[in-house]
């Protein structure tokens, strides 16, 4: 049975219904509100009662009027719309209807990597080494792919994605990971920029040099996957705290702890895997996502069989199925830290 973690069910507006089906497409309902746009499930509706499952992302008509959102939406359709990777959601189609943009993309039936995080913390579990591994993997790959991307005259688009984070990294059904929301990337003459000037990305998932406003290069997506990997290893952000700017004070300054000491699992080679990845001088860390996909697979495959997209659609089939504890978890059993 499809999960349906995270289907909002949220009443849908008329008018807009009737709008897009003029456009042939039939909302069927709304999946996240967010301060600045919508998103839907919808069907796409063709002849000879031909009907796909989409996903439309709808930016407020408030913002449509804003240069700066403007141009950053239609860059962000025009990014994606040739990044065409198993480990990227994809768009089909922008569009404008009124003074409102929208965009057309792939609908992934699963869960949000935080929705994921949330409900082990519910459970009181671990998430299996392997599986934590395999998950930043499949985003390392997905970014091995964005970061080398160039356009049809074959320059290279420069891509930086700026927000890797458990909100942005899907799991399917199918067991499919998959990195979604370039909304604040930056490449070659399609983002809007200010580097320097602001920071993009969310405190406790910044690079140093996003933290300390230095303009970044394709290193900048690595420091925050690794961050990722240890959340799923721990069920902590070590960076997080109550305030944003301690969170960026943490990324730039506080000690890099030994995380087999943490987690007594975490053996040598993953711990360096880690700790290269949290570098914070980016010449000592990974220099490419390839790099660190290699280590991150060699350590998976090289002297068993590691999982799969199948194995991980059966974890996240029961990890959902599992019914929450009635007590609280004994003492000794490992109990993920929530968000403060």
């Amino acid at each position: 049975m499809p999960l349906q973690i995270g289907a909002c069910f949220l009443p849908l507006v008329p008018a807009l219904q009737h709008i897009f089906g003029e456009l042939h497409y039939e909302l069927v309902r709304k999946l996240a509100d967010g301060g600045m746009g919508v998103v839907y499930e919808a069907h796409q509706l063709g002849v000879g009662n031909f009907r796909k499952q989409v996903a439309i992302k709808l930016i407020r008509e408030e913002y449509s009027s804003i240069d700066e959102f403007q141009k950053n939406f239609i860059g962000e359709a025009r990014l994606v719309a040739d990044l065409i990777h198993t480990n990227i959601v994809q768009t089909y189609h922008l569009g404008k209807t009124g003074d409102q943009y929208y965009m057309v993309m792939e609908l992934v039936r699963g869960v949000n990597l935080e929705q994921f995080l949330d409900q082990h913390r519910r459970l009181h579990r671990r998430i299996p080494v392997d599986i934590a591994v395999f998950i930043v993997s499949r985003i390392a790959r997905g970014l091995a792919y964005a970061h080398t991307k160039t356009d049809r005259e074959g320059r290279h688009l420069n891509i930086v994605h700026r927000d890797i984070g458990p909100k942005n990294i899907m799991i399917a059904n199918e067991g499919d990971v998959k990195l979604t929301d370039f909304g604040i990337a930056k490449a070659l003459d399609l983002m809007y920029n200010e580097e320097g000037k602001v920071i993009a990305g969310k405190d406790e998932y910044l690079s140093p040099e996003q933290a300390s406003y230095a303009v970044t290069d394709a290193r900048a997506d690595l420091f925050p996957l690794g961050i990722v990997l240890t959340e799923l290893l721990l069920g902590r952000n070590i960076f997080r705290a109550t305030d944003r700017a301690e969170s960026r004070r943490n990324i730039l300054t506080l000690p890099i702890p030994t995380f087999s000491q943490l987690r007594d699992d975490i053996d040598s080679k993953l711990e360096a895997i880690i700790r290269k990845a949290l570098q914070r001088d980016r010449d000592r860390r990974y220099q490419t996502a390839a790099e660190m996909l290699t280590d991150l697979e060699l350590y998976l495959y090289s002297d068993r069989y590691g999982p799969t997209n199948e194995k991980l659609a059966v974890y996240l089939r029961e990890l959902f199925a599992a019914p929450l504890p009635t007590v609280p978890a004994p003492p000794g059993r490992p109990t993920l830290v929530s968000r403060p």
